[in-house]
């Protein structure tokens, strides 16, 4: 079993002459009319978990919110559906900034459109490097996930039970009575790494390695929580960690977050942006 000590020691040291290039940009594609708070959940983790640069995709006429809101994420607007979700005239412009990054964050508040979700498709095929695949984003596959194994970089995914029954057709039962063997069996088929989430989120990848993450507690059962760990996952991915160490790290750093938030607040009033607010001190460690 992967130990946290060990996944540690792939996060590189920041020198004194470091720029924030040295650090990797996160490429966020998410949200849509509704949904704006996932959008500005998971970028804003992104720069909270240490990526040097950190942009937002969004669709055109929620630039405005958005670009108002975050001060440290940069924001760019694309082509958007009548239901104010991405569109597939979005495809060209987001793959020729892409090219700009080192990793991304695709799903967090995208709707269930089904042209957005063609659209996702046709990006993870596309994309070369590590991609981090969230709520709609793996909803987006749910009668496709064939085209997973056809994807250009590497893949992790980030699913609850609900949105992994969906996607591979077990019930929610089955996947929780056996959720080591479920994870690992769906990252080796699909060859890309899974974090099952929820009570002791399990982090399988395709070789067999496995993490069992002990940090967390119930009072993260709180909307947009999971797009903070997307965000994190990709910070630690665009500062060069593989993409096992940096689903298990991120996962450890987004529990203990939670954990420092939970002394705070209690599990009743816990929110998201009370984990955002925890995550520098939780990754001091890290210094």
């Amino acid at each position: 079993m992967t130990s946290v000590k060990e996944l540690m020691k792939a996060v590189p040291k920041r020198r004194a002459d470091s720029n924030k290039g040295d650090f990797g940009h996160v490429f966020v594609i998410a949200g849509s009319a509704g949904y704006t708070g996932a959008a500005y959940l998971a970028s804003q983790a992104a720069v909270r978990s240490g990526s040097g640069l950190a942009t937002l995709a969004i669709p055109g006429s929620l630039y405005g919110v958005m670009a108002a809101k975050l001060t440290e994420v940069m924001v760019r607007p694309y082509s958007e559906t009548k239901e104010r979700s991405f569109s597939l005239g979005a495809e060209g412009d987001l793959l020729r900034f892409a090219k700009k990054c080192n990793s991304f964050v695709i799903g967090p508040g995208l709707s269930q459109n089904k042209e957005t979700g063609r659209l996702v498709r046709r990006l993870v095929a596309k994309l070369e490097r590590p991609v981090v695949l969230d709520a709609d984003g793996i909803n987006s596959f749910c009668d496709a996930a064939a085209e997973l194994k056809k994807s250009g970089g590497s893949l992790v995914l980030t699913p609850h039970p609900g949105e992994l029954s969906r996607l591979i057709g077990k019930s929610v039962k089955e996947i929780q009575r056996n959720r080591k063997d479920v994870a690992l069996q769906v990252a080796r088929e699909y060859n890309i790494v899974l974090v099952l989430k929820g009570h002791d989120t399990v982090v399988a990848g395709a070789s067999g390695r496995v993490y069992i993450n002990k940090t967390g507690n119930p009072g993260m059962a709180s909307g947009g929580v999971g797009d903070i760990l997307a965000g994190v996952i990709a910070a630690f991915v665009a500062q060069g960690v593989e993409t096992f160490s940096a689903a298990a790290l991120g996962t450890y750093f987004h529990g203990l977050a939670g954990d420092m938030a939970l002394k705070e607040k209690g599990p009743l009033g816990l929110i998201a942006t009370d984990l955002l607010e925890k995550l520098p001190e939780a990754l001091k460690v890290l210094g």
